[in-house]
């Protein structure tokens, strides 16, 4: 009942991490204006058709035509996504015939995407995309078929244990940071054996990565926490192996190795059950799982346990699930677009504040 991700959205971040230099978007010059605004802080140009109301009922075929012509002259480009919109999908607009008509140099991706596509799951949208680069032989079929389990798999997990169960999941801030990051501490004085785990997602990487960077060494050298990751830099679009190549750069310079690489970024569905699955007979006392929390089975760990999220609506069901604590980072997508380096995180900022 309360407003989640779109298609149309989830159509522009997966042609952004395909490294597309512009993505027309054919509809409204107000259709998912935030997201195409902060996509241009990761070096994307988004531009709109600005359809109106009397392209509602003519079409706008020309307006698309034009505007790939004016792209090619502004920006060069050599690869461009065209998105459709609710309002372009409902009249039946031929991208393909524009594009055809337009003849730009560049390889253009079209892909007919609306805000109630399939079920309406931004995921549906994010497919539509891997669907018609591989037919344009961008992508290979095989790494297409992989991303779409990957994502069909993450939709089942909203469905089932994140905000998209069906009924309205009022916002929550969860838990105080500054009482959850002295209990962590107070854990590590004891000698209470922690592991942290990344289960993270896309760029939102680099805020729930800040997590690594803390000095626990400084408050019991001999109880180090242990380091689990799904940052294998070898999988997914170039974009997200950059992220995770990245990432694991920074922390090699602070001299911090992951004990356990999970799979990518882009395998957050399936990297949880393998961090639980490593957790198993290690004696661990208490847990911290970063990004993608309600991916991790909690409820088989024997642990005291922390979940890091980026979605306020998000803490109910993650308490629901079994996670005793529940803190919360805002805005990740937009703090972490058009950044390679790991962004300090608030839970991260109150835990420097107490250690300094």
């Amino acid at each position: 009942m309360h407003p989640r991700p779109s298609p149309i959205a989830a159509s522009l971040y997966t042609l952004r991490d395909m490294n597309a230099d512009v993505i027309i978007l054919h509809g409204p010059h107000g259709c998912c204006f935030r997201t195409g605004r902060l996509l241009e802080n990761d070096g994307v140009r988004v531009v709109t058709t600005a359809m109106s109301e009397n392209d509602f009922i003519f079409g706008a075929s020309d307006k698309l035509e034009e505007t790939l012509k004016e792209v090619e002259s502004m920006f060069s480009p050599k690869l461009v996504g065209i998105v459709g919109t609710c309002a372009s999908m409902i009249i039946g607009e031929d991208l393909k015939e524009a594009i055809q008509s337009a003849n730009i140099n560049a390889t253009v991706i079209a892909v007919e995407s609306h805000g109630g596509l399939s079920e309406g799951d931004n995921t549906e949208g994010a497919i539509a995309v891997l669907e018609a680069a591989s037919k344009d032989g961008i992508i290979p079929v095989a790494e297409c078929e992989r991303q779409s389990k990957m994502l069909k798999l993450a939709t089942e997990i909203e469905k089932t244990r994140g905000m998209a169960q069906g009924g309205y999941i009022a916002p929550s801030y969860g838990d105080d940071k500054g009482e959850i990051a002295n209990i962590l501490i107070e854990k590590l004085k004891n000698g209470e054996k922690t592991a942290i785990i990344l289960n993270a997602k896309k760029e939102t990487s680099y805020l729930f990565a800040d997590i690594l960077k803390i000095p626990f060494d400084k408050i019991n050298p001999k109880n180090k926490p242990l380091i689990i990751a799904n940052l294998d830099e070898n999988i997914g679009l170039p974009r997200i192996r950059q992220h995770a190549t990245n990432i694991k750069e920074e922390l090699q310079k602070i001299g911090l190795s992951i004990d356990i690489i999970t799979g990518g970024l882009d395998e957050y569905p399936v990297t949880g059950e393998k961090a639980a699955k490593a957790l198993k007979d290690k004696n661990i006392d208490f847990v911290i799982v970063a990004g993608v929390p309600h991916a991790v089975p909690i409820e088989t760990i024997d642990a005291d346990t922390l979940a890091i999220t980026d979605g306020p609506r998000l803490v109910e069901p993650l308490k629901k699930i079994g996670y005793k604590y529940v803190v919360t980072e805002l805005d990740a997508h937009a703090k972490t677009l058009g950044t390679d380096k790991i962004v300090q995180s608030d839970f991260g900022e109150v835990l420097r504040e107490i250690l300094s």
